[in-house]
């Protein structure tokens, strides 16, 4: 059996979930707050931001708000969405430091955090701030020591998470980032279509046979752009079961979110 066909998975037993990604670009935070509030009574189940300090598309020196003191907030303007980053720069904040942060806003959520995170890759925030570049290799190496750091940092905390917080990990890299999933996450974020998913998913039960570990214990998720009658039963019947639809400012469209919300909707109750 290939890749690209459709075989019953043990991580197929999550259910549908759909995740809101609201860029925190170009627009005012008054415009991004509401925007959240949309999305929580539309139905999404988990909002993100990013973590970046510029735009990345439109106007390069645009609005941009940080995400760490923007998840914060989102804790106490919601009651009921998943949040998160997606995902939260490794190179930016020391991991013990990150990891109390996270804490923090689990408990502001009453538990509602998702700890997204990745090894980072937009030069210009690590010019502008003052942080060491280097190499995509060397990131990677660092993200892989910091989350045993992480880990260890949040059984150390008084008081502690008010759960296992949900780890995301996002990237496609096939040798070192794949990997750390299998070890480290609970939730893996990546793109494409569904063979390129379908691909990256085998690549991922191989290196969780080589530690150890039940790959029906790791979400997958996908982010899309396109309406779920384009490509939702592709990706669903490759094992995807948190699909994320990303929207920037000013005007934060919430119309293709409401499509995979219906959608989800229907593919949980057949």
């Amino acid at each position: 059996m290939t890749s690209t066909e459709s075989p019953s998975r043990p991580y197929d037993a999550f259910p549908v979930r759909i995740g809101y990604q609201v860029q925190p670009q170009h627009a005012d935070y008054g415009q991004i707050r509401q925007t959240v509030a949309d999305a929580e009574e539309a139905g999404v189940d988990i909002v993100f931001n990013w973590d970046h300090f510029f735009p990345l598309n439109g106007e390069p020196e645009g609005k941009h708000f940080e995400c760490w003191t923007m998840l914060g907030a989102w804790a106490e303007a919601t009651s009921r969405v998943e949040i998160g980053a997606l995902v939260s720069c490794n190179s930016y904040r020391n991991p013990e430091l990150l990891a109390d942060m996270a804490r923090t806003v689990d408990h502001i959520s009453d538990g509602r955090l998702i700890l997204g995170i990745g090894s980072g890759w937009f030069e210009k925030d690590y010019q502008e701030y003052g942080y060491d570049f280097g190499t995509a290799g060397g990131r990677l190496d660092n993200l892989a020591e910091a989350l045993p750091r992480i880990e260890q940092r949040w059984s150390k905390l008084n008081p502690k998470p008010t759960r296992d917080i949900p780890v995301l990990i996002g990237g496609g890299g096939e040798r070192k980032t794949l990997k750390l999933v299998a070890k480290h996450a609970t939730i893996w974020h990546g793109f494409g279509n569904a063979e390129t998913v379908a691909h990256k998913h085998a690549v991922l039960d191989r290196h969780c046979a080589d530690v150890g570990r039940d790959p029906g214990e790791i979400e997958r998720s996908v982010a899309v752009s396109e309406s779920p009658e384009k490509v939702g039963k592709g990706l669903l019947d490759v094992g995807t079961r948190l699909f994320t639809v990303s929207s920037s400012g000013p005007s934060h469209d919430l119309g293709l979110l409401r499509e995979w919300i219906s959608w989800r909707d229907e593919q949980n109750q057949a």
